[in-house]
């Protein structure tokens, strides 16, 4: 009765419940969807959505509609994840979606290291915040993310990979920041600079200082670590780095690196996948990949002493 492009646009439409964010997502024109949706209520007979100019809401008919649809495209999903499995352990097409703090500096080790032990694998990459790219998971546009956890989301499985410990980056010609190792307490927290709404290292790093009261945070929200580093070595704040970040970010002679006192705050680096996805044996050899690559990143404690100097 309907086409499977058209039950993909009503599950995104339900999910978001605004046409233009769902032709976004859905990745064609508003006016394109909502031909589809209204073909799709043509045939069925009855509205799927009321229509305001305000607002989407399924109707009851929408409503009863969606879990079957749901199902449908998981089974879809599945199928096209078992033809893959089939062509053995990581060959193939693989849609990874990575977040920006992850990104820059994970995959310039790990993309040789897939190359040169599957050569048959064909990695198709998308950058976006964590929000997004869960979305497009759930849709099948993605087969596996690499996040910082936890994703607490029905249906999604996740797995642990590595702890990526934070530190405190300022300007060399800072001296507001004690000499390491820092508690959490002793940071002037009312210098920190953040990224901006939307990313998770954001949530992260307000979670790592949570506990202290009245700061005040500077009201500036940078897109990307490298933004951050640009205003912490100019002396404008300090900011809270990935340890991954720093080897690409911050080994500059105008930035200095501190590190936390025992027990150091981190964040805890994992893929996710859909549960039904038959492509359990890819995912997990990608995981050891990463959890191997990771090391790479990990500085020893003479390089943190370097850094703080």
């Amino acid at each position: 009765m309907f086409s499977v492009r058209q039950m993909r646009y009503f599950d995104v439409l339900a999910t978001t419940l605004h046409f233009r964010k769902a032709a976004e997502a859905a990745r064609i024109s508003q006016p394109a969807l909502s031909a589809q949706i209204a073909e799709m209520e043509t045939r069925l007979g009855m509205p799927l959505f009321e229509r305001t100019r305000r607002n989407v809401v399924l109707t009851e008919t929408g409503r009863r509609l969606l879990p079957k649809i749901r199902n449908i495209l998981d089974e879809i999903r599945a199928l096209d994840d078992f033809a893959s499995e089939k062509r053995g352990i990581l060959r193939g097409e693989l849609r990874l979606g990575i977040i920006p703090t992850i990104a820059p500096y994970l995959l310039p080790v790990l993309i040789p290291d897939l190359r040169s032990s599957y050569p048959d694998l064909s990695m198709e990459l998308r950058e976006a915040v964590t929000s997004k790219l869960v979305e497009d998971l759930r849709l099948g546009e993605l087969d596996v993310l690499l996040v910082a956890l936890p994703i607490d989301h029905e249906g999604l499985h996740t797995e642990p990979l590595f702890r990526d410990r934070f530190l405190i980056a300022t300007s060399s010609n800072d001296r507001d920041i004690l000499a390491s190792p820092l508690t959490q307490e002793s940071v002037a927290l009312e210098r920190l600079l953040l990224l901006e709404e939307g990313h998770c290292l954001r949530d992260q790093a307000l979670a790592v200082c949570g506990n202290v009261k009245q700061r005040q945070l500077v009201n500036y929200g940078a897109t990307s670590l490298a933004t951050l580093l640009q205003m912490v070595s100019h002396g404008m704040g300090l900011t809270l780095i990935p340890e991954i970040a720093v080897r690409t970010e911050a080994t500059r002679s105008d930035v200095r690196i501190a590190s936390f006192a025992a027990p150091e705050p981190a964040r805890e680096i994992g893929l996710v996948w859909r549960k039904q996805s038959a492509r359990k044996d890819d995912f997990e050899a990608l995981a050891k990949a990463i959890a191997r690559c990771s090391k790479e990143l990990t500085l020893s404690e003479s390089e943190l002493g370097q850094l703080a100097a």
